[in-house]
């Protein structure tokens, strides 16, 4: 198939670029390099089956040729990013998205939303199930991510009902991995960061709140097998094993060598969610899907590829 990737630079999809490829499609990647590196396909220069597109995508966009499925995965999704980034942010997640809605239907392709975890805000009930209509506050300091999101959902549901697009949505849980940017801001790349650096490892508040991370390995294959269903409510893509952020910070410890890091425990981010753990059984039941890679394995092959871009020459 010729498949349309939005967001293609960026960390979950330029390895979801890969994955495809790997199983023999054409893909036509478009990305901004706002928050994605061009570097995460650097090593596709030259492959025929691959090509890029640099444009922002709150600006008109017709990409030529047919298009059999777009995954639509474009957003600033770090805190920092969307922290800096937020009229980008609501722009990617509503024109941007009715824009590649409305090519979905000019091409007669199906189309994947790549929402979030961040669509269910601070709840208090865990694990998150998909009939969770959430605790967002729609003026709060991280509103123009995850209003930017519920929107989404709401375009691609209003043209598949209304205007009988072929859609799908899945909600990403906490994800980690190769490509990460380690000055992102997110919890995992924090505590690398420091713990390479040795320097301490920043914990917010008591340390209680939790997180579920999902190798990425694992998040590309359940995107994939979302896209292939014949399903269109939400769907739940997540490591539902749920972690501490204290508990994730020793583990990072153990696993950094010979790293003189200790936590650090600072005053609580007004924003940070409490708990984040994904019900993933529609997943299973639905795309026959869950995580294989345990937390540990993960951690410690995203540390040695860290380790290994460090010390790499101009890296």
């Amino acid at each position: 198939m010729r498949i349309l990737i939005t967001g293609a630079a960026g960390f979950i999809g330029s390895n979801l670029v890969d994955l495809l490829l790997e199983q023999g499609h054409e893909i036509v990647g478009v990305d901004n390099f706002v928050t994605g590196s061009p570097k995460n396909l650097s090593h596709l220069d030259g492959n025929r089956r691959f090509h890029l597109i640099e444009h922002d995508l709150s600006e008109p966009f017709d990409p030529d040729g047919p298009v059999e499925q777009i995954y639509h995965l474009a957003t600033p999704s770090s805190p920092q990013a969307y922290a800096t980034r937020r009229v980008a942010t609501l722009k990617v997640n509503s024109i941007g998205t009715l824009n590649l809605l409305e090519i979905a239907l000019r091409k007669n392709a199906r189309f994947l939303l790549a929402s979030s975890s961040g669509v269910y805000g601070d709840v208090t009930v865990t694990p998150q199930r998909e009939d969770n209509f959430g605790n967002c506050n729609p003026v709060g300091l991280r509103s123009q991510y995850d209003e930017g999101k519920r929107f989404s959902e709401a375009c691609a549901m209003a043209y598949h009902r209304e205007r009988l697009a072929d859609t799908r949505i899945v909600r990403i849980f906490n994800t980690y991995g190769p490509r990460m940017k380690l000055d992102e801001g997110r919890v995992i790349t924090n505590f690398v960061r420091q713990a390479l650096s040795n320097e301490p490892i920043t914990v917010y508040g008591d340390g209680t709140q939790t997180r579920s991370p999902c190798f990425v390995s694992d998040m590309v294959r359940g995107i994939v097998a979302a896209m292939e269903a014949d399903f269109h409510e939400p769907i739940n893509l997540g490591n539902p094993e749920e972690v501490s952020i204290v508990q994730l910070a020793r583990e990072v410890l153990s696993l950094v060598p010979n790293t003189r890091s200790r936590i650090s425990f600072e005053q609580s981010l007004a924003y940070d969610p409490r708990v984040r753990r994904p019900d993933i059984s529609r997943a299973k039941q639905i795309l026959g899907w869950s995580p294989k890679v345990a937390l540990r394995e993960g951690l410690s092959r995203f540390i040695e590829y860290f380790m290994t871009q460090k010390s790499a020459p101009n890296a």
